[in-house]
């Protein structure tokens, strides 16, 4: 099993910096995730929910007691002078590939937890932490489970505006039964949620919201082949090792197309239709998932993945348009869990009365893997 995760934030009007932080750390076979929402908003806000959860996410993921990690926020955090207190609210997750783990919730909104197509509560306890009542919830999930935590942003929605007294959470359920679709990945239904809490403050949210996702699902490695590799006596190699495991298969690039499709025995049919016009179409290799043209594409390709990876973007996490840079953003950023890239680094005769060289292929390649990093996945570089 895999554990993905992810979250987008809106801040409150007026505010350059969210009051809201979540941290991830992945170590081994678990993912510790924390939301905390400091008291507030603005920097004030913003210091004490980044210091609560670099701590709390630092010491749960060390598997140290939950007492001592909120003894130690507590001891840590700074007094506001206005108030004279110091606080931050927060949601921790604690998993690892089997589903198993713990959820803690010291007064934020209560998680909600997606599985078998409905939204529903988990099972709480109530533990007294240096005097203050944290809620621990053991952890069973099942593949395609899904737990959303939110700041009060996301239940204050609304209030003022196109609702008397927020969104409720009974309410909130019922919004994503009917809206999460199958297969949807933690950053799409955690952008969904963050998305109907900015419609409903008519997009200036009246405090800072977030939300952010944890689902478990099965690993799918993807392997991407792009340009020739130096040696062609060595192509079948080189396909060889590129078609080995499971997992989807890729080409970018006409010349490493013709180089597979020689390898399977089998014909290019080419794709006439331009969905996007700058994009190159796509073609079809029997064996092959998706074959693309190379650098045009990658460009693309690496356009769509600034929006995806920023934390304030609204926009759905789908690709619905059938050019080769969405099929492989869709790919790449929704499906995968790993990206195995396999650079062939000949010089292509085509590319060498343009401005089109070695050089500008890795680095794209270089910088989708940096995005895809970002984006938690596991990633592989071979250059040949």
């Amino acid at each position: 099993m895999f554990l993905e995760s992810g979250f987008t934030s809106l801040n409150k009007t007026g505010e350059e910096l969210c009051g809201d932080r979540v941290e991830t750390v992945i170590g081994g076979d678990t993912v510790t995730v924390v939301l905390a929402d400091g008291l507030g908003s603005g920097v004030k806000a913003n210091i004490l929910a980044t210091l609560t959860s670099k701590i709390l996410c630092t010491m749960v993921a060390s598997d140290i007691g939950i007492d001592e990690c909120v003894d130690t926020v507590l001891q840590t955090l700074p007094v506001c002078r206005e108030r004279g207190v110091a606080y931050s609210t927060f949601s921790v997750i604690h998993i690892d590939k089997r589903g198993e783990g713990r959820l803690f919730e010291f007064d934020n909104p209560q998680a909600v937890y997606y599985g078998g197509g409905k939204c529903g509560g988990l099972p709480r306890a109530e533990h007294t932490c240096s005097g203050r009542s944290v809620y621990v919830s053991d952890l069973r999930l099942k593949e395609n489970d899904i737990i959303l935590l939110m700041s009060d942003g996301a239940v204050h929605a609304g209030i003022g505006k196109l609702l008397n007294f927020g969104w409720r959470r009974d309410e909130i359920m019922t919004y994503l039964d009917r809206r999460i679709k199958p297969g949807m990945s933690a950053r799409g239904a955690a952008c969904l949620l963050a998305a109907a809490c900015n419609e409903l403050y008519v997009g200036k949210p009246g405090d800072d919201t977030t939300v952010a996702a944890v689902r478990v699902r099965a690993e799918l490695p993807v392997s991407v082949m792009v340009g020739p590799p130096v040696d062609k006596s060595r192509d079948d190699f080189y396909v060889g090792r590129f078609l080995a495991g499971g997992g989807k298969k890729v080409v970018c690039g006409g010349t490493s197309s013709q180089i597979v499709a020689r390898h399977l025995r089998a014909d290019i049919l080419a794709d006439f239709e331009y969905p996007d016009r700058e994009v190159p179409p796509i073609g079809h290799i029997k064996g092959i998932d998706l074959a693309t043209e190379g650098v045009l594409t990658l460009r693309k390709l690496i356009e769509l993945s600034r929006p995806y990876l920023s934390e304030s973007d609204l926009a759905p996490k789908t690709f619905a348009k059938k050019d080769g840079a969405s099929l492989l953003a869709d790919m790449l950023f929704e499906k995968a869990t790993k990206a195995t890239f396999f650079v062939g680094q000949s010089i292509n005769t085509a590319h060498q009365d343009l401005s089109i060289g070695t050089t500008m292929k890795l680095k794209l390649v270089e910088d989708l893997a940096a995005n895809l990093k970002k984006m938690g996945k596991e990633v592989e570089l071979f250059y040949d």
